[in-house]
């Protein structure tokens, strides 16, 4: 069987956990192993303030608080997305207003956005999908002229740029996740970014239940108490110990990935070229960090198709989001903004091969074999 993700591990996360637990005695939030994560990705990433969370999700919440948004605010976002995108904003009573994306990176197409404001709108969200960037520009222009925050949601995206920048430190927040499904792992975990020093204390706040506990333990106060809203986003240490182990081989997980993500692409490139599927595109700005591969077939019944092929011959691949806007959540909580040209469309014919860290190269060549073993079957 060649599985669709195995997450990374090197055997080093085990014996941090264990030092967590043994020798540093600290498995609840903010230990020492949170500490050099939040340090990693300040240095890493060149933001100027990282806090890990307990989610992708979670760390999206954080970022629909500190952006003050009030019920009937609007957020624009892309609908082709998952749906915990959509729901940190619902959350604190905002609006959706979703617009169509683009053909060639499956991101929000920052040419329908403009068009989408109105004197309700607070926020635009730009989804990274793929690890591959938004057109962050245009999408920053636009929030600059009308006063508007910016929210990344780069939970597919570390390691990935922009020009150069990481993505999550580009718009006031970022939002990365490190669920088993991504580049880098802690089993259920997160992080926001925040690229605002003035939001610093208060996204503390928020984090530790809506108290100035952090002040406290920095001496900056002599008692810590309630002062407004907030949640237990902190997460284990002992998840941070983990991720840690991850994080030290960063770079030999994302070389391995973009050999694959490349091998891939050669591999295919034949069938693209009869046009009998689509690749993925990567805009000459962006650098993206091969966190999926995936291709695009001429219908969703030949997609659908192809699934049971693979699966027959012990392969997983997947399709990816159902648009949030057909979804019953989507018609309760917002609207798509312009005609749906691309997002539905795509979506149906969009298909996931299996890449992993460690992922072997005679893998990858028997999922390429057997795409073309189905196209060649309409030869025959």
């Amino acid at each position: 069987m060649i599985p669709f993700n195995i997450p990374p591990f090197f055997g080093t996360e085990l014996a941090y956990v264990e030092e967590a637990i043994k020798t540093n005695r600290k498995i609840c939030g903010d230990g020492p192993f949170t500490k050099r994560c939040h340090a990693w990705l300040e240095e890493h990433f060149g933001c100027q303030k990282a806090l890990l969370t307990t989610s992708g999700t979670t760390a999206l919440e954080m970022a629909a608080l500190l952006c003050d948004l009030i019920p009937g605010d609007e957020v624009i976002l892309p609908s082709y997305t998952f749906s915990t995108t959509a729901t940190a904003f619902v959350l604190v009573g905002a609006k959706l207003v979703f617009v169509d994306i683009r053909p060639d990176t499956m991101n929000i197409d920052e040419r329908k956005i403009e068009a989408a404001i109105t004197e309700r709108t607070r926020v635009i969200v730009p989804v990274h999908y793929a690890g591959v960037a938004c057109e962050m520009d245009t999408i920053m222009d636009i929030a600059h002229r009308h006063g508007l925050r910016v929210v990344e949601d780069a939970a597919q995206g570390a390691m990935s740029t922009y020009k150069g920048r990481a993505l999550g430190t580009i718009g006031d927040f970022g939002c990365l996740s490190f669920h088993e499904t991504k580049n880098y792992s802690m089993g259920e975990g997160g992080a926001i970014l925040i690229n605002d020093p003035s939001f610093n204390d208060r996204a503390e706040i928020i984090r530790e239940k809506g108290t100035n506990r952090q002040r406290f333990l920095k001496g900056q106060v002599d008692k810590y108490t309630w002062e407004e809203y907030g949640s237990s986003y902190l997460p284990s240490d002992m998840n941070a110990a983990y991720l840690w182990g991850e994080l030290e081989h960063a770079d030999e997980i994302n070389q391995n990935r973009l050999a694959s993500w490349d091998r891939y692409n050669k591999g295919l490139a034949p069938l693209a070229d009869r046009g009998l599927i689509e690749l993925p595109q990567i805009p000459v700005d962006c650098k993206h960090n091969a966190h999926m591969f995936y291709i695009k077939l001429r219908s969703l019944d030949e997609r659908q198709d192809l699934i049971e092929h693979l699966k027959s011959h012990d392969i997983s691949a997947v399709f990816h989001y159902i648009p949030l806007h057909s979804s019953p959540a989507g018609k309760r909580y917002g609207r798509f903004f312009g005609t749906d040209e691309v997002t539905s469309a795509d979506s149906d014919r969009l298909l996931r091969l299996p890449l992993y860290y460690g992922i072997d190269r005679e893998d990858i060549d028997t999922v390429v074999a057997e795409i073309e073993r189905y196209f060649d079957r309409e030869v025959v």
